[in-house]
């Protein structure tokens, strides 16, 4: 496949007498996506997804991303479970995004690992199937991956398909919560305001707020609201100024 044919930025768009100029490190990106890298092809299809560079353009990232998929890269399936699962540049289509999910898992990718975790969880596509979740969850946690680790604690946490453990579910929150997932931020914050570490919940609810989605900064609303503290107010500020502004965006994981 010729890949200058990419140039300028996705099919059925206007031609332009000059292409679109991108910063150095986009441009940088571009140019090893037209070479081959698997990497930056992967990278350059996001970009048509979401950005402020160039059009957005789904049906050309797909394209890219299965250039890099076909060269068995994992990242590359993952993201084209992604766009079946969601229905970005082709129709939705859950047994596509499975089956990009599982080669995604089989060639170790961490993130198409834990989505296809949440499909078998959920049941979607298929029928709910709690162990092979958890197995998966577990696995994800092993390699170090901060969103499985959060949702293996809720099967402690809950007793899904493991015996009840809430000492284990707490520890592996807080792994989560210093990894950087803002689900684990929230969940061990709240922990630690129920044993009355107000001051140090506040820290990791902070943390949380710049990636938190809706329904998490409605829960850190819902948690602080009874809570009583001198720095829970501003905190409770903060969180309704980003409900308030809280846009849709596309999640590219």
């Amino acid at each position: 496949m010729h890949f200058r044919k990419f140039w300028r930025y996705g099919k059925r768009k206007k031609e332009v007498s000059k292409p679109l100029e991108l910063p150095c490190e986009i441009e940088a990106i571009r140019q090893k996506a037209l070479r081959g890298y698997h990497l930056e092809q992967v990278l350059w299809g996001k970009i048509f997804l979401d950005s402020i560079y160039v059009p957005a353009d789904p049906e050309t990232a797909i394209i890219w991303f299965r250039m890099a998929a076909q060269a068995g890269y994992g990242p590359a399936h993952n993201m084209l479970g992604r766009c079946y699962y969601f229905g970005w540049g082709c129709a939705q289509n859950y047994q596509q995004a499975i089956a990009h999910y599982t080669l995604a898992a089989e060639l170790n990718d961490d993130w198409g690992r834990y989505n296809l975790a949440i499909m078998i969880m959920r049941g979607i596509g298929q029928a709910p199937d709690l162990p092979s979740a958890c197995a998966l969850f577990q696995a994800g946690t092993q390699a170090g991956h901060a969103k499985s680790m959060n949702v293996l604690a809720r099967f402690y946490e809950e007793g899904w398909v493991v015996s009840k453990d809430r000492k284990k579910a707490i520890m592996l929150y807080q792994q989560s919560a210093q990894k950087g997932d803002y689900r684990g931020q929230h969940n061990y914050a709240v922990w630690l305001a129920e044993q009355g570490h107000i001051e140090e919940a506040v820290t990791w609810w902070q943390q949380a707020m710049p990636q938190a989605t809706l329904d998490v900064l409605h829960a850190i609303q819902d948690v602080t609201q009874h809570l009583k503290h001198n720095s829970i107010d501003s905190l409770r500020n903060i969180v309704v100024e980003k409900i308030n502004s809280n846009k849709n965006t596309i999640k590219l994981r």
